[in-house]
């Protein structure tokens, strides 16, 4: 620590030249702690222990529909209290462009789903109305829907007696009551299953998948193996799952990223190494009468080693910090429009992870320097050999 004054202005000798590296370290591992954090997140266990509500869907794929009829089995399982079901429509609205989450469900939907408000009268029509659709409250301002009106959907999978038109009459807006996640749960529209079943021509009396509440949320795991034995050895065995492992393998479906993250990461960190390493480089070359004085001085070959490599850790230390704390400062603002597929902050894994990088990095940036300032001889630096 009595080099700390010393180590600290030897950093900012070049005031610009650090501070335009210290960008660039910043700027690295701002997308480190945000990248990373959403490959935790999909690479979590989606632990069973302690869950609400269990997600049921087809054991191969969430793109395989389950028989609705499984409904009556699941309630019969000890320790299930309530359960719902819904299918994927994947309707868009006049422009391909207006893509938002939407699916048909069960009447007692909102029963189930306890954090979505929607007003006695409202949930009553939607229950009454055949065509009936509920749309959430950010969605329907995105549009300018009021109840009443009519939502021209078109179906980009399901035709209706020949025609991809489906219009649906909105008859409620739900409101969440978890106003962090309102962003990503209110952009979503949901129909009645059982108008989507009638109408729709190839697929008859199936669900994608099922939601299921329990009376005790230690019992998560018992009660989702017994749910997943109800059909072993069918034609369509079942996977049962947290809400939040559901939404990530859903997204999964699109892209594994898991590998995108990494890719990105690497690129981004080998670039960092050479720039910085050109940093230190250059800074030890533009020092060497200064770092020749010190030895006169009597500074020893190690000590000299260690101020070059404290001076490389400290920059890239300082970048990370700055940048990791950006991070933490944007992640929860974007969690709360991915519907559960970010988390909330930066997990303790990737601190760790970034923590290890700056160490790593500053000294593997600072190592061929350090060697090459420990190495001088006072004469031949003097003399500008």
């Amino acid at each position: 620590m009595k080099y700390l004054s010393l180590v600290w202005a030897q950093l900012f000798r070049s005031k610009t030249r650090t501070l335009l590296t210290l960008l660039s370290v910043v700027t690295a591992f701002l997308l480190f702690g945000m990248l990373d954090s959403v490959r935790v997140a999909f690479n979590s266990g989606g632990s069973l222990d302690g869950a609400n509500r269990l997600i049921t869907t087809s054991r191969l794929s969430i793109t395989q529909s389950l028989p609705v009829r499984l409904e009556q089995q699941i309630r019969t399982v000890p320790g299930v209290k309530d359960i719902t079901y819904a299918m994927w429509f994947g309707g868009i609205y006049q422009d391909p462009k207006n893509f938002f989450p939407s699916f048909s469900v069960a009447p007692n939907y909102f029963e189930v789903y306890t954090n979505l408000e929607l007003p006695p009268e409202q949930l009553r029509a939607f229950q009454e109305t055949r065509t009936g659709a509920v749309v959430g409250e950010a969605l329907a301002k995105e549009f300018g829907w009021k109840v009443g009106d009519t939502i021209p959907l078109q179906a980009t999978i399901f035709p209706r007696q020949g025609s991809n038109d489906w219009p649906l009459q909105l008859v409620g807006i739900f409101r969440s009551k978890d106003r962090a996640a309102a962003a990503g749960e209110e952009r979503q529209l949901v129909m009645n299953w059982t108008y989507f079943d009638e109408a729709n021509d190839y697929i008859k009396g199936q669900v994608s998948w099922f939601t299921v509440t329990l009376d005790n949320p230690a019992h998560a795991s018992r009660v989702a193996q017994a749910i997943d034995a109800l059909s072993m050895n069918s034609d369509r065995e079942t996977k049962s799952q947290t809400e939040s492992a559901f939404q990530q393998s859903f997204a999964k479906q699109f892209a594994d990223i898991g590998l995108i993250v990494t890719s990105i990461m690497g690129a981004v960190f080998f670039t960092l190494l050479l720039l910085t390493g050109n940093t230190m480089a250059q800074a030890v070359r533009e020092r060497i009468p200064e770092l020749a004085i010190l030895k006169t001085l009597g500074f020893k070959d190690g000590t000299v080693l260690w101020l070059v490599l404290v001076e490389s850790v400290l920059l890239v230390g300082l970048g990370g910090l700055i940048g990791m704390g950006l991070a933490a400062l944007i992640l929860p603002g974007l969690a709360s429009r991915a519907q559960g597929l970010l988390p909330p902050g930066i997990p303790m894994q990737t601190w760790l992870v970034g923590a290890g990088l700056i160490v790593l990095i500053g000294l593997v940036v600072g190592v061929l320097p350090a060697l090459r300032a420990k190495r001088l001889k006072i004469v031949d630096a003097l003399a500008g050999r």
